[in-house]
């Protein structure tokens, strides 16, 4: 045995010195990569993005050689007005963001180049338990809704005129409050419903104050609801910064497609410091059961289509604009390959 030693540890103590010398180790022991500051700018933080949160806390972009900053732009607008102005490198936000400023920077289009959620984040929260609940219970009642031309309200919307409701006449749908007070607000007395996203709506029903009765989610069909851009002048400048960014979020979303709610609530904890592990696995598990995260971050033309469709349904579509023109599918391929 102390021969055995004695063979060994000249070999540890030659790769301490060396590990010691270079700028850094790395996790496999090999020399650390130069970092490239990348500033991506989010729409919210929300546990609806937990793919993301994945690849940040398990070091998916370092190993990509990027050293990410994340900032939430309370909002697509702001996220865009980032992206436009270059305060952001990427921005990621509703990809309605991108066709509402087709036409006004004609040539330098912001492209989408991912896809991370395939369906809607938000639920209707009624103020009693409604087992049975059906749309048409919404007919005469007050509705705390989002802002005009957001998804969120596009994605309702699309989803009582599915149900042969028309959002104007057969019930009242408050859009006057921020986004962020709506749970508040119904908290204190205000509407017969409110449409919210996590950690809202659980906790809502903690406090015992609201009662999650339907998913937008599940009743609105699978929907390009988020997606990662950026000027195409950038993605041509950096294809390769680009391609590593898409790959380390390929690895969350593998790491979600292989792991178990109580697997991905832990990993991300970290990023919710304000709320518990027990909510953040119950609001996972709510995400992973409705099929809420793609397996790849291709952006496919069918999908942009139906993004579209629920524009033009809501009004808030001037023309339609080219697929090929807003979304860039090849980094998302690379990466699904890898």
């Amino acid at each position: 045995m102390k021969k055995k030693l004695s063979v060994l540890l000249p070999s540890v103590l030659i790769a301490a010195v060396l590990c010691t010398g270079l700028a850094g180790c790395g996790k496999d022991g090999g020399q650390e990569k130069d970092l490239t500051k990348v500033t991506l700018n989010e729409v919210a933080h929300s546990i609806f993005y937990a793919p993301m949160y994945v690849a940040i806390e398990e070091g998916y972009f370092e190993e990509e050689g990027i050293d990410l900053e994340l900032i939430n732009g309370f909002g697509a607008d702001k996220v865009m007005t980032a992206v436009l102005s270059g305060e952001a490198d990427i921005g990621f936000m509703g990809s309605e963001a991108s066709i509402y400023v087709y036409s006004q920077n004609p040539d330098d289009y912001i492209v989408n180049f991912a896809q991370l959620t395939q369906r809607a984040g938000n639920f209707l929260v009624s103020r009693e338990p409604m087992e049975d609940f059906q749309w048409s219970d919404l007919r005469g009642s007050s509705v705390l809704g989002g802002r005009k031309g957001g998804m969120p309200q596009m994605v309702f919307e699309y989803i009582l005129k599915k149900n042969n409701l028309d959002p104007t006449a057969d019930m009242d749908i408050d859009q006057s409050i921020d986004f962020g007070s709506t749970a508040a607000a119904f908290s204190g007395g205000l509407a017969d419903f409110t449409v919210e996203f996590e950690p809202s709506a659980t906790l809502l029903e903690k406090e015992g104050a609201g009662y999650v009765v339907a998913s937008l989610g599940v009743d609105s069909g699978y929907v390009p609801y988020t997606a990662y851009s950026a000027r195409q002048s950038y993605i041509e400048e950096n294809p390769e910064l680009i391609q590593g960014f898409t790959n380390a979020l390929q690895k969350g979303m593998d790491y979600v497609q292989n792991h178990t709610p109580e697997e991905i609530a832990e990993v991300i904890a970290p990023q919710f410091k304000e709320t518990d592990l027990e909510d953040i696995t119950t609001i996972v598990t709510r995400y992973y059961e409705q099929d809420t995260w793609k397996e790849d971050l291709i952006f496919e033309e069918e999908s942009f289509t139906l993004l579209q469709d629920i524009l033009d349904e809501a009004g808030e579509l001037e023309q339609r604009v080219p697929y090929e023109d807003l979304v860039n599918t090849e980094f998302a391929a690379k990466a699904a390959e890898r």
